[in-house]
């Protein structure tokens, strides 16, 4: 089974253990945090990853580490996946979790680009349109290109929708060269013979 498979399914039972506490975004920023953990500490990433360490000795740090800072039902989770040495795929989990976590909650994420700074309150109007004219819930993430002039570009998924300054003097060009090309076809053509 491929890893990405074996990730989302795991994503899916924690997304149910979440909902069985109440509690899923709480258990998506419990995976998050043990995923960045791996990646951010080389000591634990190395004493996860070590074919050298039993499941049980792993447990029994993870256990030290956070049963008093976990749920239970969370725990066990980790547990398991140790138990079955999935544990270096909690970062591929987590991304799986917050996709599914966002699928479940009617969530999207764009990617909005903007000429210049934008300040939290029209970042919070922004998300509010697009959540409005999408349907769902919209969570906008802004970066800043000066070179698209004014207006917003905003990509969600596979979806482009410009609304740039740049694209529409690009627009503009390319139709005034359209014009300028048929304006030098219609003069080099000899009247029609009535």
């Amino acid at each position: 089974m491929r890893q990405a498979t074996v990730a989302r399914n795991y994503a899916e039972a924690l997304l149910a253990l979440g909902a069985k506490a109440d509690n899923r975004e709480g258990f998506g920023a419990m995976i998050r945090d043990v995923a960045h953990a791996m990646e951010q500490d080389e000591t634990l990433h190395r004493f996860l990853e070590s074919p050298r360490v039993s499941a049980e000795d792993k447990n029994k740090v993870l256990g030290k580490a956070f049963s008093d800072r976990v749920p239970r039902l969370f725990l066990r989770f980790l547990y398991t996946l140790v138990r079955n040495r999935r544990q270096m795929l909690i970062p591929a989990i987590a991304s799986e979790y917050n996709t599914l976590l966002d699928e479940a909650e009617g969530r999207v994420h764009a990617d909005v680009t903007v000429a210049s700074p934008m300040s939290d309150d029209d970042v919070k109007r922004l998300g509010a349109k697009l959540s409005s004219v999408l349907g769902k819930t919209v969570v906008p993430h802004v970066t800043v290109n000066p070179a698209i002039v004014g207006g917003v570009v905003v990509k969600i998924g596979d979806t482009v929708m410009d609304g740039s300054v740049q694209r529409r003097i690009d627009r503009l060009a390319q139709a005034m060269r359209e014009a300028r090309s048929e304006a030098r076809g219609a003069a080099g053509r000899s009247p029609a013979v009535v």
